[in-house]
């Protein structure tokens, strides 16, 4: 017989529409009442993401768009969504309900970042401690901060299904954000780790990569890298600056070295990176030693003074 997948563990009104990783994964609910998808992916995918859903949805409208947090990734197709689906409701955590409703990017973490978000409608909020129904079935709604301070997860407790958003992937979890501004953020991560643990999930739908049903060895390898980056600080930087700087490759897909250096320049958690950790070397320096580290982990390729996304 065949072995079983993970998908084969979700309900039937449940889609995955498992994204490449300049987008968050999609996830849309087709229920008797109403339909809805949680996290949008990234502005540049708007035109796919918009396209996916209306395959999936088969004719129906789109009623609902749930958002676990606000980062570009996870909410780059909100705009598009609601400009496609006038009537869509827009729920989003609480904690930056007012940066959205006055559009601060960089309170939102898009200047920071160097990223892109269109400007999107917040019509409710997505409340911890609260249930939201989905598919016909109420999912509850737990505070997950760590990698963001408001994100939240989603967990249906019949058939114990997980949306972990950037707490849980398979093989780790999302950048500590509030670390690269230099709060003490890793016990918010290990709390949310044991968070998870406590709902026992039988099936995990990660921000991220693909559904999984093994939680409890993703846990503890994500807890081994938390432990790491606890021991050294300096390895979660590093880290943060490559996978801020390989996400902006994803997007551009080749960028001359001096381009790159500029737009790093202007990205001010660079800035804040090699101010705070980095700074026995000169800046220009590290973002070539950050570029030579991606095309040496084959996450790059460099033809003369181009770096190729791979």
């Amino acid at each position: 017989m065949p072995s079983s997948s993970p998908h084969d563990l979700l309900p039937p009104e449940i889609t995955v529409l498992e994204r490449g990783w300049l987008s968050a994964n999609n996830i849309l609910f087709l229920g008797q009442r109403d339909t809805a998808i949680v996290d949008t992916g990234y502005c540049s995918h708007a035109g796919q993401t918009v396209e996916l859903v209306r395959s999936a949805l088969r004719g129906r409208p789109l009623d609902r768009v749930l958002n676990t947090h606000l980062h570009s990734d996870h909410c780059g197709g909100n705009a598009a969504l609601q400009k496609t689906w006038p009537g869509v409701l827009t729920a989003i955590p609480p904690g930056q309900a007012d940066h959205v409703r006055q559009w601060d990017p960089y309170a939102l973490s898009y200047t920071p970042t160097g990223q892109e978000c269109p400007r999107f409608r917040a019509d409710t909020l997505l409340m911890p401690g609260s249930c939201v129904l989905l598919g016909d079935k109420p999912w509850q709604v737990h505070a997950a901060p760590g990698h963001d301070p408001h994100s939240v997860v989603l967990f249906e407790p019949q058939g114990r299904v997980l949306i972990s958003a950037d707490a849980l992937w398979e093989n780790g979890f999302g950048v500590v954000f509030p670390e690269l501004e230099g709060e003490d953020a890793f016990a918010a991560v290990a709390a949310t780790l044991d968070l998870i643990e406590r709902l026992a999930p039988h099936v995990v739908i990660p921000g991220h990569g693909p559904v999984f049903a093994d939680a409890p060895r993703a846990l503890e390898g994500a807890r081994r890298r938390l432990d790491g980056f606890v021991r050294n600080p300096p390895k979660h930087a590093l880290y943060a600056a490559k996978v801020l700087l390989k996400y902006k490759l994803l997007e551009w897909q080749q960028i001359r070295m001096s381009d790159l250096t500029a737009w790093a320049q202007a990205t001010p958690y660079f800035g804040m990176l090699h101010e705070r950790h980095f700074g026995n070397q000169e800046e220009g320096e590290w973002l070539q030693s950050l570029a030579d580290d991606l095309v040496r982990s084959g996450a790059a390729v460099r033809e003369g003074d181009v770096l190729h996304n791979t």
